[in-house]
């Protein structure tokens, strides 16, 4: 399998092969055919992505919310320029027509042009005279380390849906795609690298049940932003 494409990584800024000895084929549906290899990242490799994300995030945040909103302008407008690309790369590894990779593609972008409206959506809130000499007033910041894990069924919308949000709102965010179909969200977090994300902001790790594992003992030790979890 010399000839087949093995899926990179992403770590501070960088597409990043992975060292591990570790691949999992990735089968186009409709041939049978192994059109990649997606590596199971290393101890190293997503403790280095997990430390990248965090020292990121401190210059991350200082970032203005109207800087944060042009990159996600300039987002947007690559996402467009590289529909056709991506859409095959779903249609490959996913097995949708091209029609659904493109409605795929299409209903993740409609959150990135949302996250545009991001110095609207941070503003806080207040209220005066809220008792006697009393003013109340609410401020939204960002909170730190966001991580995404990934269905294989919405390869493009799914991550879409996940760090857009994350990123605009002044959050770093560390990614594992599905094993199954990584190349269009690889794909995606490129083309966030070129609209101005900056280096660690956003990286992406990959693997299958030890990859999970790793991110919830991440979470649960205080690396990563602690969510809602079923059955907490």
């Amino acid at each position: 399998m010399q000839n087949v494409r093995r899926v990179p990584m992403v770590i501070n800024g960088k597409l990043r092969q992975s060292e591990t000895k570790n691949w999992i084929e990735v089968h186009d549906p409709a041939t049978n055919e192994v059109v990649s290899l997606c590596p199971e990242s290393t101890q190293s490799e997503m403790d280095e992505a997990t430390e990248n994300c965090e020292k990121a995030f401190k210059e991350w945040r200082e970032v203005s919310v109207s800087n944060r909103m042009r990159v996600m302008l300039k987002y947007q407008q690559l996402i467009r320029e590289n529909t056709t690309e991506i859409q095959h790369l779903i249609t490959e590894e996913q097995g949708k027509t091209l029609d659904d990779a493109k409605g795929d593609l299409f209903r993740g972008l409609e959150i990135v042009e949302h996250a545009c409206s991001a110095p609207s959506l941070m503003m806080g809130e207040t209220v005066g005279n809220v008792s006697t000499h009393m003013d109340t007033y609410s401020y939204r910041q960002p909170l730190g380390v966001c991580a995404g894990i990934c269905p294989f069924n919405f390869p493009a919308m799914i991550p879409l849906w996940m760090f857009p949000m994350a990123l605009v709102t002044g959050n770093s965010f560390l990614l594992k795609p599905s094993e199954r179909d990584p190349s269009a969200a690889v794909q995606l977090a490129k083309l966030a690298l070129d609209a101005g994300v900056p280096a660690g902001a956003l990286n992406v790790i990959h693997g299958s049940r030890s990859a999970v594992n790793y991110l919830r003992r991440a979470c649960h030790q205080g690396h990563l932003v602690r969510g809602w979890e079923p059955g907490r």
